[in-house]
């Protein structure tokens, strides 16, 4: 709807990465104070959630564009052109997660113990990223009459952006009390991946972005169905260990 806030001078300020900086901005800072008081350096933190961040954009733009390569191949340019919008959770998560993993591993630190303690406000940078997208015009939802006009696609659509956002905002309120309350280490990371596949596939009803390839399903639902039973199983042996 607003895909340019500003211009300074040559410079050109997008509404997409403005928000994904915020949303790194905000999430890091209640993380690194969450670290704090529990006994964390503030600065592994930072240094993992920038790496995470770094690997995640690039790993996300990289599936974007292979689910999208046609698009990409008529203008390969556009590869390029970030503040266009255009990134994939999925792809995002898988480089982040193995970036991530490996500097754990480095640093000899408890995966699940910092996966638990970050993944909350994962989900809030998640949500203020959607502000971007809904900005943007990206990630859009389909042609209704009670939809929002955006001027992008000459059109009025499902806001699914703005649903996105909230509900992940839902999300991140469930973990922040999770996280408060005595749980075996991982509850609250494959609590997550429950809640965000449930979530991700619900939104992709009403998006219009993605092609159907099974039964009516988008690849980001198949997708979404696999997270949610990896949170599943995860909840199920997490708690069985508690018990």
């Amino acid at each position: 709807m607003f895909p340019e806030i500003c211009s300074i001078g040559p410079f050109t300020v997008y509404s997409y990465g403005a928000a994904l900086v915020a949303a790194f901005a905000i999430a890091v800072n209640l993380a690194m104070r969450q670290a704090k008081q529990e006994g964390i350096a503030p600065e592994l933190i930072f240094n993992f959630s920038f790496l995470v961040f770094i690997c995640g954009i690039i790993g996300a733009r990289i599936f974007y564009i292979l689910m999208n390569l046609n698009l990409f191949l008529a203008d390969p340019l556009e590869m390029i052109m970030l503040q266009h919008g255009g990134l994939a959770w999925f792809g995002g998560f898988i480089a982040g997660s193995a970036s991530g993993l490996i500097y754990l591993k480095v640093k000899k630190l408890n995966i699940f113990k910092i996966l638990d303690l970050l993944v909350p406000f994962l989900a809030l940078a998640q949500s203020i990223g959607r502000i971007g997208c809904l900005l943007n015009g990206c990630c859009y939802g389909r042609h209704s009459q009670f939809g929002i006009y955006f001027p992008v696609h000459d059109a009025v659509l499902i806001p699914t952006q703005a649903y996105s956002s909230l509900l992940l905002l839902v999300i991140f309120v469930i973990l922040r009390f999770l996280q408060a309350k005595p749980h075996s280490q991982g509850a609250v990371f494959f609590a997550y991946l429950f809640l965000y596949g449930i979530k991700r596939f619900a939104i992709e009803f009403f998006r219009d972005d993605s092609s159907r390839i099974f039964y009516g399903l988008t690849n980001f639902q198949i997708l979404s169905l696999a997270v949610f039973f990896i949170g599943l199983v995860g909840l199920f042996l997490t708690a069985k260990k508690k018990s």
